[in-house]
């Protein structure tokens, strides 16, 4: 997991205890809608960093026979 990831869910996580503290629902729907980005912002960083691993395993292995090593 990386520390951009870790820094996007903790963000998540403190808006998400702002809206559970937050007596007025416009301030609770602020903090909701920022709860909601930065997940957002955390699950397109995990695919990111999965398909980054997937292309340098995909990189790291040899050709499969028949294959040249420019395919």
């Amino acid at each position: 997991m990386t520390v951009q990831l870790d820094f996007y869910r903790k963000q998540a996580a403190d808006a998400r205890a702002g809206a559970d503290a937050a007596t007025l629902a416009n301030i609770r729907d602020r903090w909701l809608r920022s709860e909601a980005t930065w997940m957002q912002l955390a699950d397109r960083s995990e695919r990111a960093e999965k398909f980054r691993q997937t292309l340098a395993a995909k990189h790291a292995a040899p050709p499969a026979q028949g294959e040249t090593a420019a395919s």
